[in-house]
């Protein structure tokens, strides 16, 4: 891993305190060249003159929110990896959807502000970070990687995602994540979208009962009657997908 020294870092936040504090964070861990801005506005009017490598981001701000100056910045030839440092966990989907190098809760730990700047200095250089899903777990946020997932399915008020080694609890509807996900899924029925990429047999096992087998995992999943035209139609193109009737 690289040195977190050679990090340039803008802290946006409209705490005085919290500016502060993670200055001084920042300093702890050898980051030498920290900027800070107050508000959202004068932190794109100072990131139009001065380029970084890290926005580490507080979200309620008054004004613009620090979500609107991120998605400012993501569309950038050129984006700074982004941090959130936020209070509250329930943007962290939306953080997901921006590709954040990670998703920090205040107040912040220096040992989860050097693992996110770690992660951060990782992907410098690299905008098109493969993306990731942010997840609770024991009270801490994770992310992890598309690659690593394979399915998710609704039960109850949450929906759980699988991944190859664990599974993880989403706080949002399978439909709005099925609204975001787009094309990277599939609906295999009403309560389950299988990741597109991990899709390697669609099996019918007997009359009008179907099911289809991911990649790195054993149990092959239902898939409702009403969706395999759509399946079929969405992977006719892949040829290493076998149907077996």
């Amino acid at each position: 891993m690289g040195d977190l020294s050679r990090l340039r870092v803008l802290v946006v936040d409209d705490e005085m305190l919290a500016r502060e504090r993670l200055r001084q964070l920042l300093g702890d861990l050898g980051v030498t060249q920290v900027h800070c801005q107050a508000d959202s506005q004068s932190a794109q009017d100072w990131l139009a003159r001065h380029p970084v490598d890290v926005v580490l981001l507080d979200i309620g701000m008054p004004g613009r929110d620090g979500m609107a100056l991120a998605r400012h910045l993501r569309q950038q030839p050129l984006p700074p990896q982004l941090i959130f440092s936020t209070a509250h966990d329930h943007y962290a989907v939306e953080a997901f959807e921006l590709n954040a190098a990670d998703y920090l809760l205040k107040p912040v730990r220096r040992e989860r502000l050097a693992e996110g700047l770690r992660r951060a200095e990782a992907r410098c250089g690299n905008p098109d970070a493969p993306p990731c899903f942010v997840v609770r777990q024991r009270g801490r946020l994770l992310n992890v990687p598309f690659s690593e997932v394979r399915y998710l399915k609704a039960e109850l008020k949450y929906v759980t995602l699988v991944t190859r080694s664990a599974e993880y609890l989403l706080d949002e509807a399978l439909v709005a994540l099925e609204q975001r996900l787009g094309d990277a899924v599939l609906r295999i029925h009403r309560s389950c979208l299988v990741m597109r990429d991990t899709v390697q047999e669609l099996n019918q096992t007997a009359v009008d009962q179907w099911q289809i087998k991911l990649r790195d995992i054993a149990q092959p999943l239902s898939v409702s009657r009403r969706q395999i035209p759509a399946i079929k139609s969405a992977l006719a193109s892949r040829h290493a997908l076998r149907t077996i009737t």
